[in-house]
């Protein structure tokens, strides 16, 4: 399945932003309450909680509700999908001779 330019906007967007970068930094080593995360991050709940669904409407991370607290872990599949969308990206695709855009 591939990513959309939209869809790729929006997980850059999710990855363009320190705190964000730190919390899949934190679920790396596997699933974290939200209160885990808020011990490990200078910022509060009401922050956690608007990084958190960025993070979750582009896929990047799952969350699952357990009593009054929310857990979180990367989604391996949304990740793979951004990580073959980048390298489609950054592909090289032209095989022809190299011409100047300004040649007569």
């Amino acid at each position: 399945m591939e990513r959309s330019s939209k869809q790729m906007a929006q997980i850059f967007k999710a990855l363009g932003d320190e705190n964000r970068i730190q919390i899949m930094q934190l679920l790396r080593t596997g699933e974290k309450c939200a209160c885990k995360l808020l011990e490990e991050l200078d910022i509060s709940q009401p922050t956690l909680s608007h990084h958190m669904k960025i993070l979750c409407d582009c896929a990047l991370v799952t969350g699952r509700k357990e009593g009054k607290w929310m857990h979180y872990s990367i989604c391996g599949e949304g990740c793979q999908l951004a990580k073959d969308g980048l390298n489609e990206l950054t592909k090289e695709t032209y095989t022809g001779e190299a011409k100047s855009c300004c040649e007569k």
